[in-house]
């Protein structure tokens, strides 16, 4: 399965900081719980990259109309 595969899989993420100071991803969902820490340098350039990515996507969203 890849980034432009569909899929009916349903799963919750939940964003917080740990009492280590890492900053967790917990996915939940279909049996299985999946934390990821991260340091919050590695934290700080995922959100970049989510930022990127929604602002890919809003310009795909907006060739589509």
């Amino acid at each position: 399965m890849g980034i432009n595969s569909e899929s009916d899989i349903a799963a919750n993420l939940q964003i917080g900081p740990t009492d280590r100071g890492m900053v967790r991803l917990y996915v939940e969902g279909d049996g299985v719980e999946l934390p990821l820490d991260f340091d919050p340098d590695e934290a700080d350039e995922i959100a970049e990259e989510l930022k990127a990515a929604a602002a890919q996507a809003r310009k795909v969203g907006q060739k589509k109309r």
